[in-house]
């Protein structure tokens, strides 16, 4: 055999050595994400996330993890890429809603920036913002003066539970505190002198909030019929009437819906008030930064995201008080 027909072993190998590395993949696959949620888990303990915050996140990991098993996807922490947390998102708006794509989208941003700052992804979060999902707006929906005046009517009485739900009633509207602040309210928490009430943050955090005479009267009204209620030692501010507990979040909502659809409002929730507040303190003449601290919020956006939408009718509030015409 003539020496020219000869290939030398080193030059295939060396062929078949560039060809392995093209089929190599870009980044070494990293531990699997499900053995890390719970290692998650734990920070999220010592950052002293709420339960159910915790909750929200793990859940919305383990199904993240579930949909790449099931798809047959890469589910390392170095792995996974934008297609598939995209892939995930669309199958989540299909599967359960917009909302609940947009939070997940949220919560694995979250998980994704964990991993990196403990260096088990060494690459870019694969949870892009321009991923987020877009919720079309809505017009809100704000408690006025004249329906808050109709459910204080059909909360009329000096019953308990009338006037357990005009006490309620006067706090949402008053200071638009959270229907978790609101049922997590204790005795001690509660400053009629004062004109304060204090309510538990995320991560333990207290803050007292301010109350107006009305609302201070009509907790002294209902703590004064309280006080004959079988459970009157509860340390819990709002009690059923039939039942011996306390009244939680489902209590709460379901009592506002019915007293609602009483007075001719229909679809009404405790949430609604929070906006409603703002915006009757703006238009009262508070200061945005005072709202941002009766409300508990830390961004002027959120002022923003909730009042917005009446700041028209507040400039044509304040243009008939202070018109320049007016004035010559």
């Amino acid at each position: 055999m003539s020496e020219t027909n000869v290939v030398p072993i080193t030059a295939g190998t060396g062929r078949r050595r560039a060809a392995g590395r093209r089929r190599a993949p870009a980044i070494p696959a990293g531990i699997p994400l499900a053995d890390l949620i719970p290692s998650w888990k734990l920070a999220l303990q010592s950052a002293n996330k709420s339960l159910n915050t915790i909750t929200m996140y793990l859940r919305t990991a383990d199904r993240f993890v579930a949909y790449l098993a099931e798809h047959g996807e890469p589910a390392d922490a170095e792995s996974v890429a934008a297609e598939q947390v995209r892939a995930f998102l669309v199958h989540e708006q299909e599967k359960r809603g917009l909302s609940t794509a947009k939070s997940a989208h949220a919560y694995l941003g979250v998980f994704f920036s964990w991993l990196i700052d403990e260096n088990e992804r060494t690459t870019v979060s694969p949870v892009l913002a321009k991923d987020r999902p877009k919720i079309p707006t809505k017009a809100r929906t704000y408690v006025s003066v004249e329906e808050m005046r109709l459910l204080i009517e059909v909360c009329k009485g000096s019953d308990f539970t009338s006037r357990r739900d005009t006490a309620i009633f006067y706090v949402l509207f008053d200071n638009g505190m959270r229907v978790g602040g609101l049922t997590g309210l204790r005795l001690d928490d509660v400053d009629l002198q004062g004109h304060r009430l204090r309510i538990r943050l995320k991560g333990g955090m207290e803050k007292w909030v301010p109350i107006g005479n009305r609302t201070a009267q009509a907790i002294d009204r209902y703590l004064r019929v309280r006080a004959r209620h079988n459970l009157a030692e509860s340390p819990w501010l709002w009690l059923a009437a039939r039942h011996p507990t306390r009244l939680g979040i489902d209590g709460v909502q379901g009592m506002v819906k019915r007293r609602g659809e009483q007075a001719g409002i229909k679809g009404l929730h405790p949430h609604r008030f929070r906006g409603s507040s703002a915006h009757q303190l703006l238009a009262a003449g508070a200061s945005p930064d005072d709202v941002k601290r009766i409300l508990g919020w830390l961004s002027d956006s959120m002022l923003r995201h909730y009042t917005e939408e009446l700041g028209d009718e507040r400039a044509r509030s304040a243009h008939a008080r202070f018109s320049p015409s007016d004035r010559v």
